[in-house]
C-alpha cells in the first residue's frame, strides 16, 4: 500500500470557492478512486492559496478482473450455425478469438457473450489520468482564464505537488507558454515564511506546512478561530457573536489565523445595534463583543481575524480601527439625517423607485399590499384596532427603502424602518410588523411572531406572485429570480405556524381581479388557475418534505386531477395541514388499515353510481322500501348515525370523531359485500341497483370529509 499527496497551489482563492471544492473533492476523488477499483482514505484540506488531497492505503496496482461482456443477440450473430460479421466484429472489437465466444440465454433470448480478463494497471499511471479530471471539473461561479490559455480555475494556478510516498508523481499542465509541472516544492506564509519548502511524503505534508506558518487543516483552524474569539472576548469583559456564514468565510481567508481586537468610539454606541453590527460583519467581517449573554449591548471593541504577522497586531488593530470609525461615521450622519423627517415623509419618494418596469413604482406596490392587507384582515374579521395597525404598517413597510441608511447598507431595510417607525411614535406594533414583514427571508429564517407582520408579508409575498405570474414569469426548474417559490412557502409556513384561516383561494380570485384592472390584456381565469395550481404544488412539497407526509397520504388531502380537494385546500390552509397530519397519525397508528379496505371498496363501487360526492344524508337518496336483506337496513341505519358525526367533525376538524364513527359501521358495510345477508350491488333490477350504489356513496362521501380514500395506497 502507498501514499499519494496532491496540492494544488494557487493566486489567493475567493473564500466560498475553497469551502465549495472541499465538498466537491470529498466526493469526486473517492468516486473515481472507486470506479477504478482503488480502496483509498481520502482526506481533503483547503487554504486561501491551496487544494490538498492526502491519499492512503492505495494499492500500487489494481486488481486484475474478470469482465462478462454481452453481445449481439445469438440470431444475429450466428446463420446456420456459422458467425455472421455482427459475431466477427464484436469478437474483434473485443480482441478475442470468434471460437470464445458463448452463446447464454437470457430474458430477452439467446445472446453472445465473452469472458475476459483485464489486467489491472499501476495506479500511478491511472492518477495521471485523472488529477486533470480533479482539478478542472471544479464547478465555480466565476472561472477564469490566464495566460492567454484555455485552461480555466477560479485563480491562476502557481505550482503543482504530486508525491507518490517519497517519488514525485511527473504531471505537466500546459496554458499557452505557462507551464505547470510537478514537483514537491509548497509555499508556506507569505509574511511569516516567504521561503519555499521541500515536501518529503504526504506523511509528512501537514507538519511541514505547519512549520511554514501554514494550518491546512480547515477544521482546525475553525476550532481555532473560535477559541481565540472566545478568548479575546473574555479578556475584554464581554461575549462575542460568532455568526456561522462570517466564520465559514474567515476560515477560508487566513492559513495563520490570529484573533486581534481593535477599538471604536463610545459615541457610536448611540446607533442603533444593527447597524453597528452590520458595518462590522457585512462590510468587514469582524466579530462584535457585547456586554453580556442577553447580547443585547455592545461593547466598543471588535474581534478581527489576522492572517499577517502576531507581532503586529497592534498596529493591524490600529488600522482596522481607521476603517471601522469610518464606516460608522457615515452611517452615523446618515442615521441623524433620516431621523430628520417622519419615516411617512418618506412615502412620495418610492414612486422613484421601481419594483418591476411593467409594474410601475414601489409607491404602487405598496397601495397594493394596503389593499392586500385589508383583505386578509377582513377575512379574519379582525377588531377595528387591529385593522388600523395592519393598514399602517402595510403602508410604512416599504418607506425605509429610501432613506440614506438603507441605500448604504441595503441589509438594513425593514430594520431602519422599525427603527425610525418608533422614533417617530409610531406603536410597537407597526414598528415591529415593518421589520417582520421581510420574514422568512430565507429558509432557515424565523417566522414573524406578530398578527401584523404575519398579514403584512402575506399581503406583500401575494402581491409579489399574482404580478409576476401576471407577466408571464413563470419559475422553471433551474430559474426563480423573483424567489416565487420562496414567497408561496412563506405563505403556507406563516398561515400554518400562526393558525390563520385565510381563505386562499378567494384572495387568489379577488387580487387577479384588481390585478385585471392595471394589466387589461391578462386572461384572469387562465392566471387564476396557474396560481392555484402553484400553491398545491408548494402545499405538496411542504407537506412531504417538512411535515413528512407519505406521498399517497397527500395525493389523498389535496386530490389528483380533482378540483373539490384543490378548492378545498386552498380554501382552508389549517384543515388542509390537519387532515394530512392526521391521515399519517392513523397510518401510523394502524388505524387507518382497519377501514381502509372498507372504504375504499365502497368508493371504487360508487364511483359507478351518479351520487353527488356533498351528500351526506340517506333519507334523501336511498329508499328503504327497496331493501331486500338486512344487512342494507343495518349500512342505512349506521349511515343515519353517521352523519351528525361526521358533521360535528367537519365544525370541529376533530376527523378522529368521523374515523371512529366510520370504524362502527365497518362490519355493516363488510357483511353487506360478504356476509350472509350479502347483495349483489350491481342488480338486474336499476332502482335496487341504484339505491345500493347510493348507500355505497354515502359512506363514500363521508370518507371524503377526510380524504380521498381512492388514492391510498395500502
Amino acid at each position: 500500500m502507498s501514499d499519494f499527496l496532491l496540492e494544488v497551489g494557487t493566486e489567493d482563492l475567493p473564500a466560498g470557492f475553497v469551502s465549495d471544492a472541499i465538498r466537491q473533492w470529498e466526493q469526486m476523488i473517492p468516486t473515481s478512486l472507486a470506479a477504478e477499483a482503488l480502496t483509498s482514505t481520502v482526506k481533503i484540506y483547503g487554504t486561501p492559496r491551496r487544494l490538498s488531497a492526502i491519499i492512503t492505503n492505495l494499492p500500487d496496482r489494481q486488481i486484475d478482473r474478470v469482465e462478462e461482456i454481452k453481445g449481439p443477440p445469438a440470431a444475429a450473430a450466428y446463420k446456420d450455425g456459422v458467425p455472421t460479421p455482427a459475431a466477427i466484429g464484436f469478437a474483434k472489437k473485443q480482441g478475442v478469438d470468434v471460437a470464445s465466444l458463448e452463446l447464454r440465454p437470457t430474458d430477452k433470448g439467446e445472446f453472445i457473450f465473452i469472458t475476459k480478463t483485464i489486467a489491472g494497471r499501476d495506479t500511478r499511471e491511472i492518477l495521471t489520468e485523472l488529477i486533470p479530471q480533479w482539478i478542472f471539473k471544479l464547478e465555480g461561479k466565476r472561472l477564469m482564464r490566464w495566460a492567454n490559455g484555455e485552461l480555466k480555475f477560479p485563480r491562476p494556478i502557481r505550482w503543482l505537488v504530486a508525491l507518490w510516498n517519497e517519488d514525485i508523481l511527473p504531471i505537466e499542465m500546459i496554458n499557452d507558454k505557462d507551464i505547470v509541472k510537478s514537483d514537491r516544492i509548497s509555499y508556506t506564509h507569505r509574511v511569516l515564511h516567504p521561503e519555499p519548502v521541500s515536501v518529503v511524503s504526504a506523511a509528512q505534508y501537514l507538519k511541514t506546512l505547519a512549520d511554514g506558518f501554514v494550518n491546512v487543516d480547515q477544521n482546525q483552524r475553525k476550532a481555532d478561530i473560535q477559541q481565540q474569539i472566545q478568548a479575546a472576548a473574555t479578556k475584554m469583559g464581554g461575549v462575542a457573536e460568532v455568526y456561522p456564514d462570517l466564520l465559514a468565510e474567515v476560515i477560508q481567508l487566513v492559513e495563520y489565523p490570529t484573533a486581534v481586537v481593535g477599538k471604536f468610539d463610545d459615541e457610536f454606541l448611540k446607533l442603533p445595534t444593527e447597524v453597528i453590527t452590520t458595518v462590522m460583519v457585512t462590510h468587514q467581517r469582524y466579530f462584535p463583543i457585547f456586554t453580556d449573554t442577553s447580547k443585547q449591548k455592545l461593547l466598543p471593541n471588535f474581534i478581527t481575524i489576522s492572517n499577517g504577522d502576531p507581532a503586529k497586531s497592534e498596529i493591524i488593530a490600529a488600522g482596522n480601527g481607521r476603517v471601522v470609525r469610518a464606516r460608522l461615521a457615515d452611517g452615523q450622519y446618515f442615521y441623524n439625517a433620516d431621523l430628520a423627517q417622519p419615516l411617512a415623509d418618506y412615502l412620495p419618494k418610492l414612486e422613484t423607485v421601481t419594483f418591476q418596469a411593467d409594474l410601475g413604482s414601489v409607491k404602487l406596490k405598496v397601495d397594493r399590499i394596503v389593499t392586500n392587507a385589508n383583505s386578509i384582515a377582513a377575512q379574519l374579521k379582525l377588531t377595528p384596532a387591529q385593522c388600523q395597525n395592519i393598514s399602517r404598517a402595510a403602508l410604512l413597510c416599504k418607506a425605509d427603502l429610501v432613506t440614506q441608511m438603507v441605500g448604504e447598507f441595503p441589509e438594513l431595510q425593514g430594520i431602519m424602518g422599525s427603527k425610525y417607525a418608533i422614533a417617530n411614535g409610531e406603536s410597537t406594533e407597526v414598528a415591529t410588523a415593518i421589520v417582520e414583514h421581510y420574514l422568512p427571508r430565507n429558509a432557515e429564517d424565523s417566522l414573524p411572531k406578530t398578527l401584523t407582520g404575519q398579514i403584512v408579508g402575506i399581503a406583500d409575498r401575494l402581491d409579489t406572485l399574482v404580478c409576476i405570474f401576471g407577466l408571464g414569469m413563470l419559475p422553471t426548474g433551474s430559474s426563480d429570480p423573483f424567489a416565487l417559490r420562496r414567497a408561496a412557502n412563506a405563505i403556507v409556513n406563516i398561515a400554518w405556524n400562526a393558525n390563520l384561516g385565510i381563505n386562499l383561494e378567494q384572495l387568489i380570485t379577488k387580487i387577479v381581479t384588481e390585478f385585471e384592472q392595471i394589466r387589461t390584456q391578462i386572461n384572469p381565469a387562465e392566471l387564476t388557475q396557474q396560481l392555484q395550481d402553484f400553491f398545491i404544488q408548494r402545499l405538496r412539497n411542504l407537506l412531504q418534505e417538512d411535515k413528512h407526509i407519505d406521498y399517497d397520504l397527500v395525493n389523498a388531502v389535496l386530490g389528483e386531477n380533482d378540483r373539490e380537494y384543490t378548492q378545498r385546500a386552498l380554501t382552508d390552509l389549517l384543515d388542509t395541514r390537519d387532515r394530512a397530519v392526521f391521515l399519517q397519525q392513523i397510518r401510523d397508528n394502524g388505524t387507518l388499515e382497519n377501514i381502509y379496505a372498507t372504504v375504499n371498496r365502497s368508493s371504487k363501487l360508487a364511483a359507478q353510481g351518479n351520487l353527488d360526492t356533498q351528500q351526506l344524508a340517506p333519507t334523501q337518496v336511498v329508499q328503504t322500501t327497496l331493501f331486500q336483506k338486512s344487512s342494507e337496513q343495518a349500512v342505512y341505519d349506521g349511515l343515519i348515525a353517521l352523519e351528525p358525526q361526521t358533521k360535528a367533525a367537519q365544525a370541529s376538524r376533530n376527523y378522529q370523531q368521523l374515523i371512529d364513527a366510520l370504524a362502527l359501521l365497518t362490519p355493516s358495510i363488510g357483511n353487506l359485500f360478504d356476509g350472509e345477508n350479502s347483495v349483489m350491488v350491481m342488480d338486474d333490477n336499476p332502482d335496487i341497483k341504484t339505491n345500493r350504489l347510493n348507500l355505497l356513496g354515502l359512506v363514500r362521501n363521508h370518507a371524503r370529509v377526510l380524504a380521498d380514500f381512492g388514492s391510498i395506497v395500502n
